[in-house]
C-alpha cells in the first residue's frame, strides 16, 4: 500500500465529504498495513438502528465488537441478521488462510468474511481502525465504502515482557496484551523467572514466593556506573495462579497466545536463593540487586531435575500454550567445571564439556516436556553442544543461530537486538529515558527483513515470524514500558503481518501520527519523535536535514541560536566549510512541533581526507560507515550505537588516512567506548605509523573518563598518510558479562590537528 495510493484515497474521500457535506469520512489508516485495500464512493453510517449479526463460530470476534460498540455508543446492540444497516459477521470456507478476513463496507452493510474466528477478530480490528480513534458518546459513526482482502504474512507475531526485573500489576498486562490485539500480534512471551526475581506462584515450592520474588535493594543508575550504588528498598511480588490464570483468559479472548518463560539453566540465582541446594556450590546466596549475567547456575543432579519438572507440572497445568520458553542463554560454566556432580554427570553421558552438558540439560527437560504434548522454545545459546531435538530457536544475537538452526530444518522466531529489542535507545536525544544502550530507531525496526539472504525458500519456510522483546532493567514503571515499547512495536506489527509490497515507512509514518489519537485514547505514554529532524553529511561535505511527516518545513540557524517562525527555510544541503553549530526545527505554519535538533561540526584537518578500514562496520552497529571517523560530527557522548559510533565485533582495525598532499599533523585525538556490562571493551593500546613503510609505535590511552577511553598522540611530522593498529580486546574472561564471547570495539571520531 504506497504513499501515493494513500494520498489517492485521501483525495476520493475528499470528493465524498464534499458531496455530502455534513458527513467527514477519516482516509483508512490502518496499521498493520492490509494486503489489500480500496477505497468506494460512499459511507456506512452505524447509527442506534445498526444491528449486528453473527456467525456461531466467531464467538469472541462478536464478543469483542459487541462490547466495543456498546462502550462507544452507551446502549445494547440488537443481534438479528437484517439486509440493511447490520454489521454481519459470515463464515467463508473460501478463505484460505487461518488468519486471513475480508471486509466489504458499503452504505448498506459491512460484511466480515472469515473462516474462522482468529480470522473475523482480526477483521474486527480492521474495522475499529476504519473509525475515528475519539467515537465515544457519538450518535453515528461514518465508516468509508471500502474492500479489504487481508492475512498475515507470519503465523508467529509476538511481543515479549520482562517483569522479573522489574514487575508490573495485572491491569497493565492486560492493557500491554489489547494493544497487541490491536496490531493483531498473537503471541505474548510472559518472562516469568530470571536472577532478579521469581514472579509466578508454585505451590509446592512456597520459598519461590516467600524468598525468590524479593531482592533486598536494586541499583541505581546504570550497571556502566561506578561505583555501584542501591536503593536500599526491598523489592519484589509474584503472580497468583488465579491472576495467571485472569491474564490467560483475556489474552484467549483476543486470540493471543501466552508463553510462560522459566529460565533454566542459567539466570537462575532467584530460585537458588530460595532452595540453595540446587546450586552447585550448596551455599546461601541471595536474589540479585544488580544486572548482568551471574555465575550461579542449576546443578545438573536429579533433585534439580525433579525440581524443574514439578515447577513446569504446575506451569503447563496453568498456560495452555504448546510452547514452553526454557530460556538456556546466557549460562556461564565456571561453576560446572568445578563441580564434582557436573563433572560426574558429564562422564557418565560420554559428554565431550560442559558446552555439551547444556545440551544435555536442555534436551532432557524438552523430553520431559515433549512427554507432555508441550515443546520448548530457547534462546539461541540452545544450540550450543547440540541443539534439542524439536526444540524453537529465538534467535537474539544477531542471526547466525536461526541461520544454523533453520538449516537443520528446525523453526526459529527472529528477534534480534539490531532491530528487535526495544530497552535500546530510540532517539539521539539527551534527555531520553535511562536505557541499556545500543540505538533503535522506528526506521530501523521497521526495515527488518526477518528472512535471512542466507537461506532458501526451503529453509526460509523455518523461520515463524518475529518478536519485539522488552526488558526492563532500567523500566521501572508501566509508563516507562510504554514509552519504550510505542511506537515501536507498531513496526513490528507490519514487519510481522504486512507483505513486503505493502510496506512504506513514509506511508506508515503518516499513519502513525493518526494512530497517536488512537494511542490517547488508550491512555498509552508513547514517544513521540515524528517530528524530529535527522541529519546527514553528504559526499560534498554539505549537511541534509530531513523529517518524515508530510506537509512541514525545517527552519534553522548556523550561529547557535534557537530558529523560529523567521528563521531561514531549509531547502537544500548546508555547506560546511568551518566550525559551526546548527540548530534545527520542524515548523507547521508557524508553531514548532518537536524537540531542537542541534549538531556541533568540528573542521579538522582530517574532513575531506580519504580513510579505509581493513573491516566492515559489524551490520547493527555501522554509523557513518568508515568516512564517519573523519566527517568533523563526534558520536554521542552517553551512549555507543548511534549515527557516529561504528562498532566491530572480535576483530583487529586497521585504519588508514590518506591526504591529497603532504601537510603537517601535529596531533591526533580519538577515543573509544568502554561498557565491559554490554560485552564493549576499549583497546589497552594501538599502535601507529605515520609512514605505511616505517615502523609502528605503540600508544597508550592517556586518561580514562566514564565510559571512555581516550587517545592523544603528538605526531609533530609532515605526512600524506598515517595508518592506526586498533586490537581488539579478545574473548571477555570469565566472571564478566558475556564470557567466552568476542570483545566489541567502539569507536567515533578520528581528529587531526
Amino acid at each position: 500500500m504506497s504513499a501515493r495510493f494513500l494520498i489517492l484515497c485521501s483525495l476520493i474521500l475528499t470528493l465524498f465529504s464534499c458531496a455530502e457535506p455534513q458527513v467527514k469520512l477519516l482516509s483508512p489508516s490502518i496499521i498493520p498495513a492490509p494486503q489489500s485495500l480500496q477505497v468506494n464512493s460512499g459511507h456506512f453510517t452505524i447509527n442506534e438502528e445498526t444491528t449486528l449479526s453473527n456467525n456461531d463460530d466467531f464467538t469472541a470476534s462478536y464478543n469483542f465488537l459487541n462490547n466495543f460498540l456498546e462502550h462507544a455508543s452507551d446502549r445494547t446492540w440488537k443481534t438479528e441478521y437484517s439486509e440493511t444497516n447490520s454489521i454481519i459477521l459470515e463464515y467463508d470456507d473460501s478463505i484460505s488462510s487461518k488468519e486471513g478476513y475480508s471486509i466489504e463496507s458499503n452504505e448498506h452493510n459491512i460484511t466480515i468474511k472469515a473462516s474462522t474466528d482468529a480470522g473475523a477478530f482480526y477483521a474486527v480490528q480492521s474495522l475499529i481502525q476504519l473509525m475515528p480513534a475519539d467515537h465515544n458518546n457519538t450518535t453515528e459513526i461514518h465508516i468509508p465504502a471500502v474492500t479489504i482482502k487481508d492475512e498475515p504474512r507470519f503465523k508467529y507475531r509476538g511481543m515479549h515482557l520482562d517483569v522479573s526485573r522489574h514487575m508490573f500489576d495485572v491491569d497493565f498486562i492486560k492493557k500491554y496484551i489489547e494493544a497487541m490485539a490491536m496490531l493483531k500480534m498473537n503471541n505474548f512471551h510472559w518472562h516469568l523467572t530470571d536472577d532478579q526475581g521469581w514472579r509466578i506462584e508454585i505451590k509446592k515450592y512456597p520459598r519461590l514466593q516467600e524468598v525468590a520474588a524479593y531482592r533486598d535493594s536494586t541499583l541505581l543508575g546504570h550497571y556502566n556506573d561506578t561505583p555501584h550504588q542501591y536503593d536500599g528498598k526491598k523489592y519484589g511480588g509474584f503472580y497468583t495462579q488465579e491472576e495467571v490464570r485472569e491474564v490467560i483468559a483475556f489474552a484467549k479472548a483476543r486470540h493471543i497466545n501466552v508463553i510462560p518463560e522459566i529460565e533454566m539453566p542459567g539466570h537462575a540465582k532467584a530460585a537458588i536463593a530460595a532452595y540453595p541446594e540446587l546450586g552447585c556450590t550448596g551455599e546461601n546466596i541471595q536474589v540479585a540487586m544488580k544486572w548482568g549475567v551471574f555465575e550461579d547456575i542449576y546443578c545438573p543432579n536429579e533433585e534439580t531435575f525433579t525440581f524443574l519438572e514439578n515447577v513446569l507440572d504446575e506451569v503447563m497445568e496453568l498456560f495452555p500454550s504448546k510452547y514452553i520458553h526454557i530460556g538456556g542463554d546466557e549460562a556461564p560454566k565456571t561453576q560446572w567445571k568445578t563441580s564434582d556432580v557436573a563433572q560426574q554427570v558429564i562422564k557418565e553421558n560420554g559428554l565431550k564439556d560442559e558446552h555439551e552438558l547444556q545440551s544435555y540439560f536442555i534436551q532432557r527437560m524438552e523430553k520431559y516436556l515433549n512427554s507432555k504434548g508441550r515443546q520448548i522454545i530457547g534462546w539461541d545459546e540452545i544450540l550450543e553442544g547440540g541443539l534439542a531435538p524439536n526444540a524453537t530457536v529465538m534467535s537474539w544475537r544477531g542471526t547466525n543461530g536461526a541461520v544454523e538452526a533453520a538449516k537443520a530444518r528446525h523453526d526459529v522466531i527472529m528477534t534480534p537486538t539490531s532491530h528487535a529489542y526495544f530497552d535500546y535507545y530510540q532517539s539521539e536525544n539527551d534527555d531520553e529515558p535511562l536505557a541499556i544502550g545500543g540505538f533503535l530507531p522506528l526506521e530501523k525496526v521497521y526495515h527488518f527483513n526477518p528472512i535471512p539472504v542466507e537461506l532458501n525458500d526451503e529453509e526460509a519456510i523455518h523461520v515463524l515470524g518475529v518478536q519485539g522483546n522488552v526488558w526492563t532493567e532500567y523500566m521501572t514503571t508501566s509508563e516507562q514500558v510504554e514509552y519504550m515499547a510505542f511506537p515501536r512495536m507498531l513496526a513490528m506489527s507490519e514487519v510481522a503481518w504486512s507483505a513486503d509490497e505493502n510496506k512504506n515507512y513514509d506511508s506508515f509514518i503518516n499513519r502513525v501520527e493518526y494512530f497517536h489519537k488512537r494511542l490517547d485514547e488508550m491512555d498509552i505514554n508513547y514517544a513521540n519523535h515524528l517530528y524530529e529532524i535527522e541529519g546527514t553529511l553528504n559526499e560534498n561535505q554539505a549537511y541534509e536535514l530531513s523529517t518524515k511527516t508530510i506537509g512541514k518545513e525545517i527552519r534553522f540557524t548556523t550561529d547557535g541560536s534557537e530558529p523560529d517562525s523567521s528563521s531561514t527555510v531549509y531547502d537544500s544541503p548546508i555547506p560546511f566549510t568551518a566550525d559551526m553549530t546548527l540548530k534545527a526545527q520542524v515548523f507547521d505554519d508557524d508553531e514548532p512541533l518537536g524537540r531542537l535538533f542541534t549538531q556541533e561540526f568540528l573542521y579538522h584537518k582530517g574532513v575531506g581526507a580519504t580513510i579505509s578500514i581493513n573491516k566492515v562496520p559489524h551490520k547493527s552497529y555501522p554509523g557513518s560507515g568508515a568516512n564517519g571517523l573523519i566527517n568533523g560530527i563526534k558520536g554521542s557522548d552517553s551512549r555507543y550505537g548511534d549515527s557516529e559510533w561504528l562498532g566491530f565485533w572480535g576483530e583487529d582495525l586497521k585504519i588508514r588516512v590518506d591526504f591529497e598532499q603532504e601537510f603537517g599533523v601535529n596531533e591526533i585525538e580519538l577515543r573509544f567506548y568502554h561498557a565491559p556490562g554490554q560485552w564493549i571493551y576499549a583497546p589497552n593500546d594501538l599502535k601507529i605509523s605515520s609512514d605505511p613503510h616505517a615502523p609502528f609505535s605503540k600508544i597508550k590511552p592517556v586518561s580514562k573518563s566514564g565510559n571512555f577511553y581516550n587517545y592523544k598522540i603528538d605526531l609533530k611530522v609532515a605526512s600524506s598518510a598515517f595508518i592506526l593498529l586498533v586490537p581488539n580486546y579478545g574473548t571477555i574472561p570469565d566472571g564478566h558479562q558475556g564470557a567466552g564471547n568476542k570483545a566489541w570495539t567502539f569507536i567515533d571520531e578520528i581528529i587531526i590537528k
